[in-house]
């Protein structure tokens, strides 16, 4: 009887141990994401630009789904999310949006809308799987900086030319 249910038991056992060795899919992940020139380091950008990026993880968390939005921004160059906790400026590690020429004048609405994976990681993340950079994001050491160029000298004139960043938010639960 006991030999009975061993033998019967042991599939049972077997196939749960292997359920419980698989990976759990991950839940769904979204952050949100406040942009201001408040938040520019290491001096606060006055600015009316605005703007908000959203960041959807994929349940297999191989890849995220983007949308940056932005309202009121002159100029727009560059997206790109660096590594940093606030307050400190860091590496770029992925771009959300590049402009070989400037978007010229005022824009309100969808700035950058997109997917990327670890293939898309650059700078000191290039090679590293996409799980050490949302590691970051949920540790709030990562932000989203949008930098604008009106593309005549001096740089940093105003609203429109803070070409090393005109608004920021820090990517965090």
């Amino acid at each position: 009887m006991l030999h009975t249910l061993v033998r019967t038991s042991l599939p049972v056992v077997a196939a749960a141990l292997t359920l419980a060795a698989l990976p759990a899919p991950a839940a769904d992940v979204t952050y949100r994401v406040e942009l201001s020139g408040a938040q520019i380091v290491p001096d606060p950008v006055k600015t009316p630009a605005s703007g908000q990026l959203e960041l959807k993880v994929s349940p297999n968390g191989q890849s995220v789904s983007y949308v940056l939005t932005v309202k009121d921004l002159e100029n727009a160059s560059e997206g790109d999310i660096h590594l940093g906790p606030a307050g400190a400026n860091g590496p770029l590690v992925v771009k959300l949006f590049h402009a070989n020429v400037p978007k010229k004048g005022p824009f309100s609405g969808v700035l950058a809308e997109g997917k990327f994976t670890a293939a898309d990681l650059q700078g000191s993340m290039k090679g590293a799987p996409l799980s050490e950079l949302l590691e970051m994001f949920a540790e709030g050491n990562a932000y989203l900086n949008v930098h604008t160029s009106d593309g005549m000298d001096p740089p940093n004139s105003g609203p429109g030319d803070y070409r090393l960043g005109e608004i920021r938010g820090q990517i965090k639960r």
